[in-house]
């Protein structure tokens, strides 16, 4: 399962690189512990019907969430191996939410804690580009920098991404100021998991004061389509950047504040 990323022509791999350093502390906003709190009793409850449980990120998840984001990237797909760093894809997708904003990600682990699934976002995506930009990009500049001409336009396309935070941000949508990514492995699709990381998410969002979430998904990913209407997502009425379908859901304050 896959929010839509995009991937243009494939290309080879190279070697892996060490990863960065994402486990320096991060100071952790208002109100944190109180999410955790309110997330504890949806978590025994998966648990307690013999699915999967939803806990919240840890540093030690960090791999695996790399790991995920790779192997779900090419709209759902298997993406390993169509980038010449392969770590790209999550360093725009997944590592800077976590870098970020870690009280607003969660995984869905197996039986041996090792994530097979995770829910990453935002509260507020205009805040989220401004720290994108100022904390995340000085960290990966000089391992991405922007593409020239002899880049495979598969690379080009995403370091473009990369490079370009402020393509997060949606013109018309102000009632749906969070986003959010979830991707969940194939062995692990199915049975109510996609919708707990939903559900974990939209009550961590409306914590956060949070009126809405928005999501983009390609239109290329059916699939993606369907699962986020069946968990009450609508089409948003915007114009959107590319070949892209924008859905959005209310929180509860969103709701209250419709009345």
């Amino acid at each position: 399962m896959r929010c839509g990323t995009l991937l243009p022509a494939p290309t080879g791999v190279s070697e892996r690189p060490a990863a960065p350093n994402l486990n320096e502390p991060v100071e952790l906003g208002p109100g944190h512990w109180q999410r955790l709190a309110r997330h504890a009793g949806v978590m025994a409850k998966a648990t307690q019907e013999g699915q999967l449980p939803v806990r919240p990120y840890r540093d030690s998840d960090l791999e695996a969430i790399y790991d995920i984001c790779v192997r779900t990237g090419d709209n759902g797909g298997d993406a390993t191996g169509k980038f010449e760093n392969p770590r790209l894809l999550a360093d725009i997708f997944a590592a800077p939410y976590v870098y970020l904003e870690p009280s607003l990600a969660f995984v869905l682990p197996d039986d041996a804690d090792r994530p097979v699934g995770y829910v990453l976002g935002t509260a507020n995506t205009a805040g989220f580009v401004r720290a994108y930009r100022e904390k995340w990009l000085p960290r990966l500049v000089s391992r991405y920098p922007a593409p020239t001409p002899d880049v495979p336009v598969r690379d080009a396309w995403m370091l473009e991404a990369f490079h370009r935070p402020e393509r997060m941000l949606l013109t018309g949508a102000d009632d749906f100021a969070a986003h959010l990514h979830i991707d969940i492995l194939p062995s692990h699709q199915g049975g109510g998991n996609g919708r707990r990381l939903i559900e974990t998410f939209m009550a961590a969002a409306d914590v956060a004061g949070a009126l809405g979430v928005h999501v983009t998904v390609a239109v290329a990913n059916a699939r993606a389509h369907g699962f986020y209407q069946r968990v009450g997502f609508e089409p948003l009425p915007i114009a959107s950047d590319g070949p892209v379908v924008n859905y959005g859901r209310l929180t509860q304050v969103g709701q209250k504040r419709a009345m």
